[in-house]
């Protein structure tokens, strides 16, 4: 079966997705609530939440492991117009440890890491171990994050992970968790404490958005 992405046309089909998605950023208000002043640190959140990254501060200090595979490397280029920096690692051993390697290093240079915890394949809201190996090794914290909007512009897709992405007008609020520290706890422990922040931070964003339209926080952000 012929590709309809390859080498060939991927430069296009790159430019394409990045100007679409960029039309739509100029639709898209993110305010944040509780977020952290925290760095080094890594986001934490669910596979169907990951294009809320564009709603954190400071892209250029955000790393995302993207795989090495050909629709890795458009994804890749896309973050990299976007502003974010990339560590390219794959699932298998070779490539994974290579990509941890990479993303413990840039930890350690006091940059941020963004990890969608349940991803690439799932299973659905099941937490895995690499953002707890990264902050054992790098001694940071975890911060979970999700997103939410009663807008009807906030779609959510029928993928496997439910991906949620607005489409055109839409106000999204970015809510933050309390940082999770992997010291004296097991890897189990953990990814539960992950699990249950993710859900809660779900179960409360109806309420905090009430609250940041009361503030108006977007309008402070403009």
């Amino acid at each position: 079966m012929v590709r309809l992405i390859n080498k060939n046309n991927m430069g296009k089909v790159t430019d394409l997705a990045y100007s679409i998605m960029k039309v739509q950023e100029l639709f898209t208000y993110i305010a944040e609530y509780n977020a952290p002043d925290i760095s080094p640190c890594i986001y934490a959140m669910w596979h169907e939440n990951q294009f809320c990254l564009h709603g954190i501060k400071d892209r250029k200090n955000i790393n995302i492991l993207i795989s090495n595979s050909l629709d890795g490397e458009i994804i890749a280029k896309i973050c990299e117009k976007w502003g974010f920096q990339t560590c390219r690692g794959s699932s298998n051993r070779k490539g994974s440890v290579s990509g941890t390697l990479k993303m413990i290093s840039k930890l350690k240079e006091g940059q941020n890491i963004a990890i969608m915890v349940d991803g690439p394949r799932g299973p659905l809201h099941k937490v895995k171990s690499g953002a707890i190996v990264l902050a054992r090794e790098a001694k940071v914290p975890i911060i979970p994050v999700h997103w939410y909007s009663p807008n009807f512009t906030f779609v959510k897709f029928p993928s496997w992970d439910k991906m949620t992405s607005p489409i055109g007008p839409c106000w999204l609020l970015n809510i933050y968790g309390d940082p999770i520290y992997a010291d004296n706890m097991s890897d189990e422990e953990v990814a539960e404490e992950v699990r249950k922040s993710l859900l809660n931070l779900e179960k409360i964003a109806p309420e905090k958005y009430k609250e940041a339209k009361k503030l108006k926080l977007w309008r402070k952000r403009k």
